[in-house]
């Protein structure tokens, strides 16, 4: 049996499990299995992998994008640029685990499910939340050559402005607006970041990495205000697919 797994904390709103779960049955994927790991701290990871010896790749998501690098022994181009892994590959030989590869699919599936419901007006982002998601969107928006700042209660780098600098006059310039953050998480239901939400209108896209409701109150508060919406389901599904072709992968 090919074991694969995600680790993070907490893990009670994760599709990860259910997602492979059903990919496996409907692909009758017979010898693959995809379990969850919620570690408290990162360094538990360590335990984890002496235990779990059979294991070929992990999931990783919040809070430890960033924290896992230090315990990997590589690092995949994009991820490394980007400085934030969601996907680590385990080589194994002779089911001793020999190495810990990191990569960031997070960069595929955001950028695959963005680019359909870009317009011209797209031209400039916010992106709320410093996390190690937003930094595969901010390398992403590079990539697009959109110019952007990310929004934060601790702004740290040139790109960087806190929530307190914020105003309707500059979201209403910003027509791109992309929640990082948990907020509006499940069970969570009645949270979001501080955006002012007056400015934002028809030529907005307000995009929400959460997937857990389908409609956070950002994004429903942003439909009110006549913005295209998107959740995060289709990212989470293409960063996954993105995944299991790495785990899958021949050396």
């Amino acid at each position: 049996m090919r074991n694969f797994g995600l680790i993070g904390n907490p893990l009670s709103h994760s599709f990860s499990k259910k997602y492979f779960t059903n990919k496996f049955k409907k692909e009758s994927i017979l010898d693959a299995n995809y379990e969850l790991f919620p570690i408290k701290e990162i360094d538990e990871i360590k335990l984890l992998l002496q235990e779990q010896k059979d294991l070929l790749g992990l999931n990783v998501t919040i809070p430890y994008k960033q924290a896992v690098i230090p315990y990997l022994d590589e690092l995949d181009p994009t991820a490394k640029a980007v400085g934030a892994v969601n996907t680590i590959k385990i080589s194994t030989l002779e089911n001793v685990q020999v190495q810990l590869k990191g990569y960031n699919t997070d960069v595929i599936g955001f950028r695959q499910s963005l680019k359909p419901f870009l317009a011209k007006e797209h031209e400039r982002a916010l992106i709320f939340g410093n996390g190690g998601a937003s930094k595969a969107v901010s390398y992403v928006l590079d990539q697009l050559n959109i110019p952007h700042f990310i929004v934060s209660r601790n702004p740290t780098g040139v790109k960087a402005i806190s929530y307190s600098e914020l105003d309707e006059a500059s979201v209403s310039r910003f027509q791109l607006l992309i929640n990082c953050t948990p907020l509006g998480m499940s069970p969570n239901l009645d949270q979001m970041p501080p955006i002012p939400m007056d400015a934002v209108g028809k030529k907005h896209l307000a995009y929400d990495l959460v997937y857990n409701p389908l409609e956070t109150k950002f994004l429903a508060m942003a439909k009110a205000k006549g913005a295209l919406t998107v959740n995060g389901l289709s990212m989470l599904q293409l960063q996954a697919e993105a995944a299991w072709k790495i785990w899958n992968e021949e050396k």
